[in-house]
């Protein structure tokens, strides 16, 4: 899923470092051919044996579940420098899709399990990203229990602006690759309720669309401040109430 602690771009591997000795679980995957998957395109499906781990290069990825009335549940979006797969059950416990054109390298899982006993170095990386999954899982069971519609609107798009780096810079433009469907299976909301939220959003001047898939964040403190993650101060609070009940 979506792991705010990712790093935004495979790093390259340190020239002075070991051939044999990957100093990161990055460096690992580096020497791997690109495989490119179609919007749309499936990486896996639930269920599929786990023979492979995966790491992002270009591009993002959906993981979702389907139930057993056929509803999807998104529970994630993977960007460049995220791991999938990572799970050590034989099987696959989700689907992964590609939103946009995106690019992927593998690892066989055996290989990935031996590198992890033969490089020290490499377990504590793993460890961490693996800690990052559940901190989102804490964060999504969070979002969809407690958090109103405009409070999970807001807080996705807080996340897809931390994941740009952007989350800090006042007027930022944050590109949205996913469809008003895919937000809404995130979210737990109906496509209708995203729509609104976001059309109310922008007639407030919070955000801005400024292309098919872009949006211009106008009030990034305010953003923060809906979505229940942002200091609430006295100037920004009365911007808030005034928005939310215009006299």
């Amino acid at each position: 899923m979506l792991s705010p602690n990712a790093a935004p771009h495979l790093r390259s591997i340190d020239s002075s470092a070991s051939p044999n000795e990957p100093e990161s679980l990055e460096a690992l995957f580096e020497g791997q051919p690109l495989e490119r998957i179609q919007a749309g395109g499936s990486l896996f499906f639930e269920g599929d044996a786990a023979s492979h781990v995966f790491a992002v290069a270009e591009g993002v990825l959906r993981i979702f579940k389907i139930l057993s009335d056929g509803r999807r549940v998104i529970t994630g979006f993977l960007y460049p420098g995220d791991l999938v797969g990572v799970s050590l059950r034989d099987r696959y416990l989700y689907s992964a899709e590609a939103v946009v054109a995106t690019k992927v390298r593998r690892f066989g899982r055996g290989r990935f399990q031996d590198e992890i006993a033969r490089c020290p170095e490499l377990r504590p990386q793993l460890f961490a990203r693996i800690c990052d999954e559940m901190a989102a899982a804490q964060d999504q069971m969070v979002l969809l229990a407690r958090k109103s519609a405009e409070e999970r609107v807001c807080s996705f798009l807080m996340l897809i602006a931390r994941r740009m780096g952007c989350s800090s810079q006042p007027a930022s433009r944050i590109e949205i690759p996913m469809t008003r469907l895919d937000m809404a299976d995130y979210l737990g909301l109906t496509i209708e309720t995203v729509s609104r939220t976001m059309t109310n959003l922008t007639s407030r001047g919070v955000i801005e669309p400024t292309g098919r898939h872009t949006v211009a964040v106008r009030r990034m403190k305010t953003l923060a401040v809906l979505a229940g993650e942002g200091d609430d101060d006295e100037a920004e609070a009365s911007y808030v109430r005034q928005a939310v009940w215009p006299h």
